[in-house]
């Protein structure tokens, strides 16, 4: 059943007055119009027909942006699937690297760069410690997601990592597994992890590759951004690590409400009146009690395309054991010698039908014993500019030709 509140009718009302006080990016603009144009008119579809009782229906385009909340369920499946043949029969546990909130101005600033000196650091410092014979003394593996957002939509930037209880030994290769319910010390992840991220950091800003805008404009001075240093070292860090999994099949499950998350779906929706927006969310600090807040739209719509990656952002990373350049030689050889096969996992129609309640072609007046559905007729978009999800196609200039300037006029 389709929610009676969707973000693409709050995008509707309010994304006109949200643009009116904050400007957007161009990733920001093609997220919320490929949001708004999802499943419409506007970029195309088919007509079927039922050959039993002459039902009618159509089918609108998807917009696949990674943003959007009606598009991640078969993204989100296609990618457990290929997951399924990479899990290992071990202990996995789940650690979150979390960036204080007094790095949230520069990393706003300079997200292309940042975003990847998170996933850096969270990796060396996992590397580091596992390494180091006193705690585990070998190669790990990581799966890395990467979140901007908390409960509230406020931007709080974190990495979810996946993390296999063991490691192959360097020089052997075998492999050696952590103890069941631990792997490394939170205390010492988090001093690892800041040291990582704030030299790597310094380094960047000696070399001229750090931006000082809005926000984080102050620390275009030397002596500001040094005691601004100095105050991210005495701020405590968090590295959590949450229980282990119960099993293999298990990581993949939970992977899947992670990976393909969205800052919020149509689901936690629950009001929108008179301008305003009402959606459900988590306390945290008590008890995951289930609460409720009431924004502006235009506030609202702020607060969602804040989440809204940089164009060509991978947000899943893979390292160590789990990097791409293992998957055909490490990794089944290393399944192999633990004894263990992955699991097959169901064919996508079946998940589809499970998730409809019917087959995708069945008609819903006639039942799985009618014909399926014939396909009639295909909608043409109506968007001029259907790839980039934007309303209309922006003017580009032709290939190796330089911008024309203006010549300088004479006094």
């Amino acid at each position: 059943m389709r929610p009676a509140i969707e973000v693409a009718d709050i995008f509707r009302a309010h994304l006109a007055q949200c643009e009116a006080q904050h400007p957007l990016s161009l990733p920001q603009r093609k997220a919320a119009n490929a949001i708004m144009n999802c499943r419409t008119a506007a970029l195309g579809g088919h007509v079927k027909v039922c050959t039993a009782c002459g039902l009618q229906e159509i089918s609108y385009n998807s917009c696949r942006n990674r943003h959007c909340p009606k598009c991640q369920w078969s993204a989100k499946e296609r990618w457990m699937d290929a997951r399924m043949a990479e899990l290992l029969p071990v202990t996995y546990f789940h650690v979150v690297f979390t960036l204080p909130e007094g790095l949230n101005a520069l990393i706003m600033s300079n997200q292309e760069r940042l975003y990847p000196l998170l996933f850096r650091a969270a990796w060396e410092t996992l590397r580091q410690l596992s390494l180091d014979e006193k705690h585990l003394g070998a190669e790990p593996g990581m799966l890395a997601v990467l979140h901007t957002w908390g409960q509230q939509l406020a931007y709080h930037p974190h990495l979810h990592c996946v993390v296999p209880g063991g490691g192959l030994r360097p020089k052997t290769g075998e492999w050696v597994a952590s103890r069941p319910t631990f792997f490394l010390p939170v205390k010492a992840m988090s001093a690892v992890f800041r040291g990582k991220f704030l030299a790597h950091l310094e380094a960047m800003r000696k070399r001229g590759e750090l931006g000082n805008h809005g926000g984080a404009a102050h620390l275009a001075d030397e002596g500001a951004f040094r005691m601004w240093k100095k105050s991210l070292y005495r701020t405590p860090w968090v590295v959590y690590a949450k229980r282990p999994f119960g099993g293999p099949e298990q990581v993949i499950r939970y992977l899947g409400r992670y990976t393909h998350r969205i800052a919020i779906d149509n689901r936690r929706l629950t009001a929108f009146q008179d301008g305003r927006v009402t959606f459900a969310y988590k306390d945290y600090r008590e008890g995951n009690a289930q609460k409720q807040m009431t924004l502006d739209g235009a506030e609202f719509v702020r607060r969602f395309l804040l989440h809204v990656l940089p164009e060509g952002m991978q947000k899943i990373r893979y390292y160590g054991i789990l990097a791409t350049r293992h998957r055909n030689a490490k990794l089944p050889a290393l399944q192999k010698a633990l004894g263990f096969t992955p699991p097959k996992p169901a064919p996508m129609a079946e998940k589809l039908a499970a998730a409809l309640g019917r087959q995708p072609d069945a008609c819903p007046c006639c039942g799985a014993d009618a014909p399926p559905m014939l396909t009639v007729a295909v909608l043409a978009p109506t968007l001029p500019s259907r790839r980039a999800g934007l309303p209309f196609p922006r003017p580009r200039a032709p290939p190796h030709a330089p911008a024309a300037c203006p010549k300088p006029q004479k006094p």
